[in-house]
């Protein structure tokens, strides 16, 4: 039986029981469902690295954009909240969309 040791969507057992297969699963306290979660945060990260085309690649970023909502949720926020400051640190900082790359700054 492959052992995985890893959070997954919460209707994945649901999922792997309508095929009839045997598993086991724990509910995680607060501490280890963040680490777990900073940890899956990394994984689906990595998939998006090796996403091979734009579908892949935006597939990713879904799930990532999931796993960031499930942290915003465990600091007592949401996504919305996340967006509303973005948007004030882009208002005052900037974006990311005029591809600056810093080299170097005098002392």
């Amino acid at each position: 039986m492959p052992i995985y040791n890893k959070l997954v969507r919460d209707k994945i057992p649901k999922i792997i029981e309508s095929t009839g297969k045997k598993f086991s699963v724990i509910q995680l306290d607060k501490e280890q469902y963040i680490k777990e979660l900073k940890k899956k945060r990394l994984e689906e990260l990595d998939e998006y690295d090796n996403a091979a085309n734009n579908e892949e690649a935006l597939e990713e970023l879904a799930d990532l954009l999931e796993v960031l909502s499930a942290l915003a949720a465990t600091h007592g926020s949401s996504l919305e909240e996340i967006e509303k400051i973005r948007q004030e640190k882009a208002a005052t900082r900037g974006g990311f969309q005029e591809k600056i790359f810093l080299i170097e700054v005098e002392d």
